[in-house]
């Protein structure tokens, strides 16, 4: 039935995508010639984007049409599909480009929220593998941005891109005093198509909704509506990439020297070109290359901990796209080794086109639901998550998700009662709370305020990488959230208490809480040294 309702709407939605799309690439370019080929090609786009759709449920349907729930025959059958429909639709998003191809992303890191098999091809295949602009087109765009070619501005410029992601490509170049540069060169297309994507994409989010009303991803559609035009602005990535920086050396100096973000080149830099200092670093998630480099990944993995947690509480302005190819990892220049050979590692944080700001009153409340989340607080937990938009009949579920535990892990007091082994009992049995859940999650979804839906991808993101460096959640990352959740909690109070009495209530409530947190920190400790002389 599925199948057959896609077929049966298929060509009023290609025509009616045909006019809105049309319309939305005639409005948005200012070259007819660009804007003829654009109303061409949004037919087509559309006739894939229905014939992928109708061609996995067709596939769901038929392949596994008689086959009884829970036989491990139909499960081998449903894997297969799995991989089949996860390829046609990688296959979909490459062919499009452009927002196809950030949708394939996202979808690349919902994991244990969509079948494995969706999460390991996109990911694989969407982070920095995306088709490439040619070289001539490459040369469009600088002669339309700075009036000359490539190899007119640089001393030297490598004509085949480092990267490729759905906004653009990297390139390797030698400016005129022989510094090695990073070139951020935009797809030609992304300008004058990303009005007609967005109108064709919404088109069919809204009619899936419409034939299968438990399907409501509107707000995805709409975040990117106000994402997209800033991600395309790279003037505003290189503010971007000096602001948190800048926040780091005002907000958390213990740690700003571990942070890093590559030097912007302002007088080369425009809204489509972007020119930084090439920074050579491993990817956050190639952990053998990591370690060639004498720096341990759990270091790793509690320095990316510290530094979104210091973003997302203390700064309020935080980096929403921390996936594995956004962040990389190098020694600390300025530090030696170790006794023992290791250095300390520095995260260099790239693509700095996905900021949100919190405002003061979400960030507060994000952090003391975080605090809550870390010590158990089932009461907090709940005050907290209303107070974020979750509503008291979906607080429960919102935990579920920004902790990936079921409630009786969430509110239990034992020190790892949040720790994912990443083991496949643990995937299985996420994957169905996640599809016995679906309608609420999609309730949810739709609710939640969009910066803490971005909240909500970030964290995502950093469970992805912190799975590739330790195979799994760590105690120590969570002490660490709950380290820096605790304290912008008490600072935010004692900013808020005006008398005495006051002020003294939250002191002491700091001393609690340090206490507890040392409890812990001593408990871990104490684990680790059992773990080692067990091994030994």
């Amino acid at each position: 039935m599925a199948a057959r309702s896609i077929w049966r709407y298929g060509a009023k939605l290609a025509v009616a995508a045909t006019a809105l799309g049309g319309g939305a690439a005639l409005a948005s370019s200012d070259d007819p010639a660009t804007a003829l080929k654009l109303c061409t090609a949004v037919p087509v786009r559309l006739v894939r984007d229905s014939v992928t759709a109708a061609s996995i449920a067709f596939d769901y349907e038929y392949s596994l049409w008689g086959l009884p729930e829970g036989t491990s025959e139909r499960a081998k059958v449903k894997h297969e599909v799995h991989l089949r429909s996860a390829r046609k639709l990688q296959e979909l998003c490459f062919k499009n480009g452009g927002i196809y191809i950030k949708l394939g992303q996202h979808i690349g890191q919902l994991e244990y929220l969509v079948p494995q098999e969706y999460v390991q091809i996109m990911r694989e295949s969407m982070l920095n593998k995306c088709p490439v602009s040619s070289y001539d087109q490459v040369c469009d765009v600088f002669k339309k941005e700075l009036g000359k070619t490539p190899d007119q501005v640089f001393d030297d410029f490598d004509p085949v891109p480092i990267a490729s992601a759905s906004l653009a490509q990297v390139h390797v170049a030698r400016n005129r005093d022989g510094q090695k540069v990073a070139v951020k060169v935009q797809h030609t297309h992304m300008t004058d198509t990303a009005a007609a994507d967005h109108a064709t994409v919404e088109l069919l989010v809204n009619t899936l909704h419409w034939l299968f009303p438990s399907f409501d991803y509107r707000w995805l559609v709409a975040e990117m509506r106000e994402s997209l035009p800033k991600e395309l602005d790279f003037l505003l990535e290189a503010k971007n990439s000096e602001k948190v920086l800048e926040n780091f050396w005002k907000l958390s100096p213990h740690i700003a020297n571990y942070i890093y973000a590559p030097k912007v080149y302002w007088n080369l830099s425009t809204s489509k070109l972007l020119i930084m200092e090439f920074v050579d670093g491993a990817q956050v998630n190639d952990v053998k290359s990591i370690r060639k480099l004498g720096i341990d990944p759990h270091e790793v993995s509690r320095l990316v901990s510290q530094a979104f947690a210091e973003m997302m509480f203390k700064h309020g302005f935080v980096h929403c796209d921390p996936h594995a190819a956004n962040l990389l990892v190098r020694p600390v220049p300025s530090e030696k080794k170790s006794i023992l050979g290791k250095r300390k590692p520095q995260l260099i944080l790239i693509d700095h086109g996905l900021y949100k700001e919190l405002d003061a009153t979400t960030k507060f409340n994000y952090a003391a639901l975080w605090k809550a989340l870390i010590f158990a607080d089932a009461n907090a937990i709940k005050e907290y998550s209303v107070k974020l938009g979750a509503g008291e009949d979906l607080y429960v579920l919102f935990a579920g998700i920004l902790t990936m535990r079921p409630w009786n892990r969430v509110t239990d007091r034992a020190v790892d009662h949040l720790v994912i082994q990443g083991t496949d009992g643990d995937r299985s049995e996420l994957q169905m709370y996640a599809s016995q859940y679906f309608p609420q999650i999609t309730e949810l979804l739709r609710r939640l305020p969009r910066v803490i839906l971005l909240m909500l991808k970030t964290n995502d993101c950093l469970r992805a990488v912190n799975n590739c460096l330790l195979q799994g959640s760590s105690p120590e990352s969570f002490v660490i959230i709950g380290r820096v959740s605790s304290k912008a909690v008490i600072e935010a109070k004692l900013l808020q208490s005006k008398s005495f009495l006051r002020r003294l209530s939250v002191w002491l409530e700091e001393i609690l809480l340090e206490v507890r947190l040392f409890s812990i920190e001593m408990f871990l400790w104490l684990l680790q040294i059992r773990k080692a002389l067990f091994l030994a």
